[in-house]
């Protein structure tokens, strides 16, 4: 099991909680500085509204329906990641809010 964990994020602290309380095992997952485990991009890029539109470059025109756009994305930006994100067993839930990860234990 694997959270993908922002600690400055209100959100993602909950999440860290949720699992913490319930004393289960977890890879605390800090994302923005190892980057996107190359494992997880296949479940990852099968999530909907992975990516966080306000960090987003205005600039730019994002094709988000195209996973090898936005594969490349995450991959370059991981900050542009929904968070938290708990992984288990290969499928993957946004914990937004928070609680949704509940639907992934067993």
């Amino acid at each position: 099991m694997r959270l993908y964990h922002n600690p400055r994020c209100s959100k993602s602290r909950q999440a860290f909680a949720l699992l913490t309380e319930r004393d289960l095992s977890f890879e605390d997952y800090r994302y923005l500085e190892r980057g996107v485990a190359s494992e997880d991009l296949a479940v990852l890029l099968s999530l909907d509204d992975l990516i966080r539109q306000n960090e987003l470059d205005s600039s730019k025109n994002y094709d988000l329906e195209n996973k090898a756009e936005v594969k490349q994305l995450i991959m370059a930006n991981p900050k542009a990641l929904q968070r938290p994100i708990l992984i288990v067993d290969g499928s993957a839930v946004i914990g937004r809010p928070p609680k949704k990860i509940l639907q992934l234990l067993k």
